[in-house]
C-alpha cells in the first residue's frame, strides 16, 4: 500500500528539481556536481559534522560574513552556519544539512546520544512513539525510524546503501530516461495558487506516473532529477520570498493550509509516508547564495508545516536546489522563482511500482 514500511529495522529497505525534465543552468548543462568535478566529495562532506553545532544565522548578509572555506581534493568546501556546500571545479555545487536540526528549531522533545560513530536523536512523540533519526559523524542522516509503544520499529528512510562502501556524489546521481507523460501538465506540476483544492489533494498523495525500478537512497533522491520526475508535485506558490529572505511572513503562512490538511490526511492513512520540501530561489546572485537561500526556505516552511498546522515532522525532509530549476527561464529577479515545491517521495524510498 503507499506509504507502507520499507520493512522492520531489521531488515532496511535500501532518493527532484522541478517535476519532468530539468533544466538547464546558465551554461545549458544539469544543475549538481559534475561527475569528475565531484570525485572528492566522500572526503569532503566530512565538513558538515563540526559546523552543525555552529549557531545559525537568520540574515544572508550574516551567513555571508561567517562562511568558511576550504580546499578538500577537487572539491571546495564551503562551511556556514547549518550548512555545507560542496562545489566542483565546473562550479556546480550541492549543499547538505542536519536533518535533526529542524527539530530541535522546533522546541520538539528531543534527545541525542553518541554510539560510536554514530549520533543517535530521538524525538518522544506526544502519542508514545518514537521517532529516532541516526546521523554519521559528518551530520548525514544514514536512517529515520518510527518506534511503536510496543517496541516495533518501522523503517520510514534508508540512507544506507547495502552494496559497498558509501558512494561518493557522482555515483548517487541516477539517470533514467523521462518517464512518460500521460496526464495533462497542469495535473503533473501543480501550481497551488491556480489549482482548486481537490487537485491538491489528489496530487500529494499520488502514485509514480511510472514504475520505479528499485528502492533508491534519500541522497539518491536528492541529486537526482530523473529520479524525483517519476512522482508529481504542487508549486506552492501561494508563497514568494523577497528578495535575498528564507523568512515566511504571517499573512503569508495561511496559505499553506490546504497543502498540510493534504499531507495530514495522508500521513493519518499511511504514517510512513515521507514527502520532501524543496526550495527555489531566481537566478539572481551567486550560486552558493541562492543554494544557502534555497536550503532555508524549505526548512522555514517544513517548519511552518508542522508548528502552524500539526504535519509531523518526521514525515518531511527538506533540500534546496538553488537557481536549478527556474519556473520563469528569466535572469532576471521573479518572484515567481522564489518558492517551494512538495513533492511525495515514499515510492521512491520502497520501489513501489506505479498502480
Amino acid at each position: 500500500q503507499p506509504g507502507a514500511a520499507p520493512g522492520q529495522v531489521q531488515s532496511p529497505a535500501p532518493s527532484p528539481g522541478q517535476a519532468g525534465q530539468p533544466m538547464p543552468d546558465r551554461q545549458g548543462r544539469r544543475g549538481g556536481i559534475g561527475l569528475g568535478g565531484a570525485a572528492a566529495i566522500g572526503l569532503g562532506a566530512a565538513a558538515i559534522g563540526g559546523i552543525m553545532a555552529t549557531q545559525g544565522a537568520d540574515r544572508l548578509d550574516e551567513v555571508r560574513r561567517r562562511r568558511e572555506e576550504r580546499r578538500e581534493g577537487d572539491v571546495t568546501i564551503i562551511r556556514e552556519p547549518g550548512r555545507t556546500i560542496i562545489r566542483g571545479d565546473d562550479d556546480r555545487a550541492v549543499i547538505r544539512h542536519d536533518e535533526t536540526q529542524r527539530f530541535r528549531d522546533l522546541g520538539l522533545d528531543t534527545r541525542s546520544e553518541r554510539r560510536g560513530e554514530e549520533t543517535v536523536t530521538i524525538y518522544n512523540r506526544p502519542d508514545g512513539t518514537q521517532i529516532v533519526t541516526v546521523t554519521d559523524s559528518e551530520g548525514r542522516l544514514l536512517r529515520r525510524s518510527r518506534r511503536e509503544r510496543d517496541g516495533g520499529e518501522f523503517v520510514m528512510i534508508d540512507n544506507v546503501r547495502r552494496d559497498g562502501p558509501r558512494p561518493r556524489f557522482a555515483e548517487e546521481v541516477v539517470e533514467l530516461p523521462p518517464p512518460p507523460l500521460r496526464i495533462p501538465r497542469e495535473r503533473y506540476i501543480v501550481d497551488a495558487e491556480q489549482a482548486d483544492e481537490r487537485l491538491i489533494y489528489e496530487t500529494i498523495p499520488a502514485p509514480p506516473i511510472a514504475p520505479v525500478p528499485r528502492r533508491y537512497t534519500l541522497d539518491e533522491v536528492r541529486y537526482s532529477p530523473d529520479l524525483r520526475a517519476h512522482m508529481r508535485s504542487v508549486d506552492i506558490d501561494t508563497i514568494n520570498f523577497d528578495s535575498g529572505s528564507w523568512t515566511v511572513t504571517s499573512d503569508q503562512a495561511g496559505r499553506l493550509r490546504v497543502i498540510a490538511q493534504a499531507v495530514r490526511q495522508a500521513v493519518e492513512r499511511a504514517p510512513n509516508e515521507v514527502f520532501m520540501v524543496e526550495g527555489h530561489t531566481d537566478a539572481v546572485g551567486s550560486d552558493v547564495d541562492n543554494l544557502s537561500l534555497s536550503d532555508r526556505r524549505a526548512q522555514s516552511v517544513a517548519e511552518i508545516l508542522t508548528r502552524d498546522f500539526g504535519v509531523p515532522p518526521e514525515n518531511l525532509t527538506t533540500q534546496g536546489y538553488g537557481e536549478q530549476y527556474l519556473k520563469i527561464q528569466t535572469q532576471d529577479a521573479a518572484r515567481e522563482n522564489r518558492r517551494v515545491t512538495l513533492r511525495r517521495i515514499t515510492p521512491l524510498l520502497t520501489g513501489q511500482n506505479a498502480r
